[in-house]
């Protein structure tokens, strides 16, 4: 079983809108996920917009990619890169700590994810 940032049991991130690499509610990664897709976000106005801004627009659905388009509230599975870019603009939306994959804590440490957690 995948730990999470705090070594325990991987929780799922969301299923409404599905989210995950994987398609299975859960920050799981693998060899294929070269985006690194670990951190269990809770978006905000603020933080889809940044990511609009860096050309990573989050809110216009992608049925191809089965993307639904994120609203404020949801939770998604973000990649690490992309959190980190934002923590350090200041834009990061909250993170769910038991649902982030352990690798997750390659680009951000246990205390820059507490700053920003959110209750499951």
């Amino acid at each position: 079983m995948a730990k999470n940032v705090l070594g325990t049991e991987l929780e799922s991130c969301s299923t409404d809108p599905m989210t995950g690499f994987y398609r299975d509610g859960c920050c799981n990664t693998g060899g294929d996920d070269a985006g690194l897709h670990t951190v269990c976000c809770q978006v905000t106005a603020e933080f889809l917009e940044f990511s609009k801004s860096r050309g990573n627009d989050l809110s216009t659905p992608m049925p191809v990619y089965r993307f639904p388009g994120l609203k404020p509230g949801d939770r998604w599975c973000l990649c690490a890169a992309r959190w980190r870019e934002a923590y350090d603009a200041d834009a990061a939306p909250q993170v769910v700590l038991e649902a982030c994959h352990i690798s997750t804590l390659e680009w951000a440490s246990l205390e820059e994810l507490q700053e920003k957690a959110v209750e499951k």
